[in-house]
């Protein structure tokens, strides 16, 4: 009775997910107490969403790319370690703040999120591909991140580089050892028929991270506004860019088909920025954070806006 109570509720919440996550971070820039409220619970709504969608994931998906690993690690690679690098080169000369700039090359640093499966999906590309690529690169970057932070940019966190691998590998780890956990006590035909419990589940969550997410962002765009609109416009800059970059390099350099280099792209250009924000605490500079902010928008509006776009791509046959 109670889950059938549950379920219409949640249900209306995954199908419309995307309207609610956008709705969740001008929520948390309209009504500021409430993003200080549920600022506490960051790591919980970060990490929920994270098991559910290891928890969830088809893992015989893996087969087909599991068979090619010298395709799919070198996707790792370059999402890890040629992205931030090649980001790095391209903004060190442009004169943005240096928090700003920190942030974007961190950002590029970072592992997919976990919605890319789920938008690569809903927009008709290679999911199985997503899966793969997401979970390794997630599963690597306490390995990647933190000494290319340290390396590239110095940041000032007074954080050492064990510590910083520490805090990421655990969040990591605490989300891996959940999702086995459940799948080792729970049996796959219940997670099956109760999907749309836990997608809807997951939804609430992500939609209280972005709520909480922008704690602080509304006085500081009550402040310094320029720096806020400069924030978000480089978001979506960089989101799109990334975007590109990884199509043209899974269409030219991996020799993917069209599918599989646009779910390339989507993978480069949506980062879990909350992964580092939550991994840095309290020790990273405001400006940065406002960033992270912020660069949820292109994430939750750009695959609907551009979903016409992705699948005429992704049927449109390339000339060779």
């Amino acid at each position: 009775m109670i889950q059938a109570l549950l379920l219409a509720p949640l249900d209306y919440v995954g199908r419309h997910a995307t309207k609610f996550l956008f709705g969740g971070v001008l929520v948390g820039l309209a009504v500021p107490p409430l993003a200080a409220l549920l600022r506490p619970g960051l790591v919980v709504f970060l990490l929920l969403p994270l098991t559910m969608a290891l928890m969830r994931l088809d893992w015989s998906a893996f087969h087909a790319y599991a068979r090619r690993p010298l395709l799919v690690l070198p996707m790792v690679i370059f999402l890890l370690l040629a992205c931030p690098l090649a980001v790095f080169a391209v903004l060190e000369p442009l004169g943005l703040p240096r928090p700003l700039m920190e942030a974007i090359v961190l950002m590029a640093a970072a592992p997919p999120i976990t919605g890319t499966v789920a938008i690569s999906l809903i927009l008709g590309l290679d999911a199985a591909l997503a899966v793969i690529v997401m979970v390794i690169a997630t599963a690597l970057v306490p390995f990647t991140l933190p000494p290319l932070a340290l390396m590239l940019l110095d940041i000032e966190i007074q954080m050492s580089l064990l510590e910083f691998m520490g805090r990421l590998a655990l969040m990591v780890g605490v989300a891996f050892g959940g999702a086995l956990l459940v799948r080792w006590r729970v049996k796959p035909e219940w997670l099956r028929a109760n999907s749309r419990l836990i997608d809807g589940c997951s939804v609430v969550a992500l939609v209280l991270f972005a709520i909480a997410i922008m704690d602080g962002v509304a006085t500081k765009l009550m402040a310094q506004p320029g720096y806020v609109i400069l924030a978000t416009a480089s978001a979506f800059i960089a989101n799109l860019l990334l975007q590109a970059l990884g199509y043209m390099v899974g269409r030219h350099i991996f020799r993917l088909g069209q599918a599989a280099a646009l779910t390339l792209g989507i993978l480069t250009g949506n980062c879990n920025m909350g992964l580092v924000m939550v991994s840095l605490a309290d020790r990273a500079v405001f400006d940065m954070v406002v960033f992270f902010a912020m660069g949820q928008l292109p994430m939750y509006m750009l695959p609907g806006l551009l979903q016409p776009v992705y699948r005429k791509l992704a049927i449109r046959p390339v000339r060779r």
